[in-house]
């Protein structure tokens, strides 16, 4: 069955869907690694274990830097060459990483592997729903950014375990290996898309400024930054809680966000905003509940049981949310903006905790984190015409049709029905 007869069925095509869940898989995998490999990294390349936490540093400002630059300059290049291209460059540079006995040289790997990090997350919530019918496209992004979460809860720890067994180096060949695999699959399985002519192509100031677009971005940051700002110092509050196990902390929010994944995916196209606002409520509970109980030793288990519900979730509702302002045919463009928003937050929420941490210690973090994730709650609740709407009927894309008429459009090999202006949602 071709993928037009599935997308007018209302079938989602799910093998290319797992491709791209594994792609998601691949790069949280490859920007992770590292942290749970700094004693054995350090000495083969010469540096302090400080140094090597660095490489984490280096994708992740390397995605900050390059993913709007990169994606408006391939934006009219068939797609999927695309992605295969970025699958490729993380093989080089996962290979480099495990052959290399120079540092300058490993942080160059890193910082190619962040560039292809930053194009890919600007993919892969559009390809996703340029691949789905209009009515499945929420759930679409959920299957792909499950990818995600499972590289969080299982990957990172599996790939740590087997360079404990059979070395670091082996461990960052088998993911080059993994990456070109994947490619054949991508090839196989994963529709051709085109890339957009020079005259369909909206200004990326214009998609920018699109309603809705903005507080789509702005619950982004506030919720990164709340999140970073107690999830990065977990240790110490879980100390200061008298609980030391933060292993066993990190277990339980990684497993927790698997059932959050799965629960979005049932209810991201049919009540999208009510389940936003439950869980952006619900993380706001449990930083007010970490707060008043900062000294309850048993409290941080099952909190971070409920947190991690919550959380598992949020980047599906958000990115089906941003898709459905900016359209498929934008998308790219649109997730390349968030994929720079979602790094400042991660990176200011990370300053932040730790400046709290010093100056007040860390019963301080709940109430540092808690300011933000309520901003995030209140934009949504405000967001109701253009962002974040109790259902959207179509997909909002820039077109020259009449504000809030339904125009059919070329997506790939399928039409896709989009609404012009954002009107409508």
């Amino acid at each position: 069955m071709t993928l037009s007869s599935q997308v007018k069925g209302g079938r989602l095509p799910w093998s290319g869907l797992l491709a791209l869940s594994c792609a998601a898989f691949t790069a949280v995998l490859t920007e992770l690694l590292p942290a749970g490999l700094l004693p054995a990294m350090a000495p083969p390349l010469g540096v302090a274990e400080s140094r090597i936490g660095f490489l984490v540093t280096a994708y992740a400002a390397a995605s900050f830097v390059a993913a709007v630059p990169l994606t408006a300059a391939l934006r009219g290049l068939p797609r999927r060459p695309v992605l295969c291209g970025t699958l490729l460059a993380f093989a080089a540079a996962d290979a480099l990483v495990a052959v290399s006995s120079s540092y300058p040289l490993t942080v160059a790997a890193r910082l190619l592997a962040g560039a292809a990090g930053g194009t890919l997350w600007a993919m892969l919530a559009g390809y996703a729903a340029r691949m789905a019918p209009a009515e499945r496209r929420g759930r679409a992004v959920a299957v792909v950014l499950a990818g995600i979460t499972l590289a969080l809860a299982l990957g990172v720890p599996a790939g740590t375990a087997l360079a404990e067994a059979v070395g670091w180096r082996a461990a960052f060949g088998t993911l080059a290996v993994a990456a070109v695999l994947l490619v054949g699959w991508v090839r196989l399985r994963v529709p051709g898309f085109p890339g957009e002519p020079p005259h369909a192509r909206l200004p990326l100031a214009r998609v920018a400024v699109r309603p809705g677009i903005r507080p789509v971005l702005s619950v982004t940051l506030f919720l990164l930054l709340g999140h970073q700002m107690m999830y990065t110092y977990i240790a110490p509050f879980a100390a200061h809680a008298g609980y030391g196990r933060t292993d066993v902390l990190l277990a339980v929010f990684g497993s927790a966000t698997v059932a959050g994944v799965w629960l979005t995916g049932l209810l991201v196209d049919r009540k999208p905003r009510l389940t936003l606002l439950t869980a952006l409520a619900l993380v706001a509970a449990v930083l007010l509940v970490l707060g008043l109980g900062a000294r309850v030793p048993w409290l941080p288990v099952g909190a971070m049981a409920l947190w991690g519900v919550a959380f598992g979730g949020a980047p599906t509702l958000i990115q089906t949310a941003l898709v459905g302002v900016s359209g498929p045919a934008d998308a790219d463009v649109a997730t390349s903006l968030q994929t720079t928003v979602y790094n400042a937050g991660i990176a200011a929420g990370s300053l932040s905790g730790g400046l709290a941490l010093d100056a007040a210690g860390a019963g301080a973090l709940p109430w540092t984190a808690l300011p933000p994730v309520l901003l995030a709650l209140v934009t949504v609740a405000a967001g109701r015409r253009y962002a974040f709407p109790a259902r959207r009927p179509a997909v909002a894309a820039g077109t020259n049709a009449p504000a809030g008429v339904a125009v059919t459009c070329p997506a790939g090999d399928h039409a896709v029905r989009r609404w012009a202006d954002g009107t409508g949602q």
